[in-house]
């Protein structure tokens, strides 16, 4: 029998990942609206979040939690992160033992700190957890260009069965046993990403963001370490490959916030018409406080902070970053 996959949000990321599943094994993508599962089935589009692309005929959908969750082999969760424990409270007594689960989401719960592998591992214990995590962005995806990411598991088995899953002619997926490098990188990439925004937004040059992404490289880098991972992974796709497509491109949404944080735009008026969530907004306090627990220096994360959550505004993060004392480039590093 085949592996069945099922991805559970319907978001951007969520149904890209559905539909590249799609092409090589049966899969299922949950929507937590019924109109949505309806459009995914029927009409192989999600005009909610991938306006003017066409999903594969054999992907199935549902808006039964129960109905998604109960034959499957791969247990997908794309959904954010503030809603990661809630929703699989919802659906945990329908998944069947050991299946692996694999987490899509990029970042840190608030309040406990705490990985999404680490949420999965409490409310799903016993069932082997891992991420999908790299510099894929979902449009250029289905649009057919040229992408790769990373499946990070501790058991390099289920890595490599994982890869074929998910794998495409023009998707190129390598495994990385290094499960909290790959996590933290991706969570904290998107403080980098507004970080890099607010340059935009200020005028500031293509010196000042090269600076603030290698420098943000760094901070994730010294974090990142402090809590287990492992240096190479911070040069490699989950790190500085997702991070340069994260902090760049147009259709990154933390560069956005930050780009109109830059242009004196408050992050209540941001968020209030954004369809989709920016993970860095809260992942930016979540870091500060992990970052104070491990005795970690990140000033970028902090005026990132200091922006969002303090009423500071761009010209005062990027002030306060001139007015730091020099040190050495590898800092905090060894």
């Amino acid at each position: 029998m085949p592996i069945r996959v099922a991805v559970i949000g319907a978001g951007s990321w969520g149904t890209t990942v559905a539909a590249l599943a799609s092409r090589n094994v049966p899969t299922v993508l949950w929507a937590r609206r019924p109109e949505l599962a309806a459009e995914v089935a029927q009409d192989h589009r999600n005009t909610t979040y991938l306006e003017g692309f066409d999903l594969p005929e054999d992907l199935a959908a549902t808006s039964d939690l129960a109905e998604a969750t109960s034959a499957a082999d791969v247990l997908v969760m794309g959904v954010p992160s503030h809603g990661m424990r809630s929703t699989l409270r919802e659906l945990a007594s329908h998944v069947r033992p050991w299946v692996p689960v694999v987490s899509l989401a990029k970042g840190l719960e608030e309040g406990t700190h705490l990985r999404m592998t680490e949420v999965i591992a409490e409310e799903l214990p016993g069932h082997p957890v891992g991420v999908l995590t790299g510099p894929n962005l979902a449009q250029e995806i289905l649009s057919g260009h040229a992408a790769a990411t990373v499946v990070a598991f501790s058991d390099d088995h289920i890595a490599h069965e994982l890869q074929k899953v998910f794998a495409g002619e023009l998707f190129r997926v390598y495994t990385n046993p290094d499960v909290v490098g790959c996590e933290i990188a991706g969570a904290l990439k998107n403080v980098v990403a507004i970080a890099s925004g607010m340059a935009d937004g200020l005028g500031t040059g293509d010196n000042t963001r090269a600076a603030v992404i290698t420098r943000g490289l760094a901070e994730l880098s010294r974090l990142g370490l402090a809590m287990g991972g492992q240096l190479v992974t911070f040069a490699g796709l989950a790190g500085m490959g997702d991070l340069v497509a994260t902090c760049v491109s147009r259709q990154s949404r933390n560069r956005y916030v930050g780009e109109q944080l830059g242009k004196g735009r408050t992050i209540d008026e941001i968020v209030a018409e954004m369809r989709m969530v920016a993970e860095g907004i809260k992942t930016s306090r979540v870091v500060v406080e992990v970052a104070a627990q491990y005795g970690v220096d990140m000033p970028i994360a902090q005026e990132i902070h200091g922006v969002i959550h303090q009423g500071h505004t761009a010209a005062d993060a990027y002030r306060g970053l001139l007015r730091r004392s020099h040190v050495s480039e590898m800092h905090g590093m060894g």
